[in-house]
């Protein structure tokens, strides 16, 4: 219907268009080009237009905008079921729920409606759906060194909340992150690497401002960059602060500790 009602607007405002030809009171235009009020356009100019304006008229507002349907649970719903999954990971009784191929066909046929975005560190040591006792479906990851918020990360976490309208966004650090312990100790690396971690620098800088050496300091630098990506997600990004503002969803920080499989709620 949407589409109809665009095509039936574009040709009442073709309608209003007349091709300009030889003998025309504007005779020293060629054919291919119109006139709107006496002004020429050219087709390029005109088909320009149509294409922009179709845009306009078919092209779905993004979900912060519109006033779409809110998620289906709670920041705190999902927080809670978050915290579930991992009592069972850390008691030995996983259900994993989710895996089977009914799910599969589910998620096909349905698409995906995860509850929670995750922005958690590629390393191996942290299998994210795993340590939550999720299946297919369920959580949006979004997985990279050190857990940096930066555009790629920030523009897949804005898809995430505002387009498949996940309540929470959790920021997932871990101990032992290399990232982190590079940067907090000058490590020289090479490649596309400084680039990646220039966002942990002003964690580790204020892990240093405290006095901290060793272990100490080191830890409290991984604590200090999950609050500094959260922080980028919010400053960053307008949707997110504005979906933040708006209660719809909650940006919040944890610590998984990979000697022992523990989560830190930050």
């Amino acid at each position: 219907m949407l589409y109809a009602n665009a095509v039936k607007s574009f040709r009442s405002i073709l309608a209003r268009f007349r091709p300009v030809g030889i003998g025309h009171t504007h005779s020293h235009l060629n054919r291919g080009f119109f006139v709107m009020c006496d002004h020429p356009l050219s087709r390029r100019t005109l088909l320009t237009g149509m294409v922009a304006g179709m845009g306009a008229l078919v092209l779905p507002k993004l979900p912060w905008a519109s006033g779409a349907a809110q998620p289906s649970m709670t920041p705190d719903q999902a927080l809670q079921l978050l915290k579930e999954g991992h009592a069972r990971f850390m008691a030995g009784k996983t259900e994993r729920p989710n895996l089977t191929p009914q799910r599969i066909a589910e998620t096909f046929s349905k698409g995906q409606h995860p509850f929670v975005t995750i922005i958690s560190c590629s390393d191996s040591r942290v299998p994210v759906e795993h340590i939550f006792d999720r299946g297919i479906g369920d959580l949006f990851v979004i997985r990279v060194a050190g857990n940096v918020a930066d555009t790629d990360e920030i523009g897949t976490t804005e898809y995430g909340a505002g387009h498949l309208m996940t309540p929470l966004v959790l920021v997932l650090g871990h101990t032992k992150c290399g990232a982190v312990t590079a940067v907090v100790k000058g490590d020289q690396v090479g490649g596309s690497i400084p680039q990646l971690v220039d966002n942990i620098v002003p964690a580790a800088e204020r892990a240093k401002a405290k006095g901290l050496t060793g272990d100490a300091l080191i830890l409290d630098a991984i604590r200090e960059n999950v609050q500094q990506s959260i922080n980028d997600l919010l400053t960053r990004s307008q949707e997110l602060s504005h979906l933040q503002h708006a209660g719809t969803v909650k940006v919040i920080g944890a610590l998984y500790r990979i000697e022992d499989g523990a989560i830190e709620w930050l």
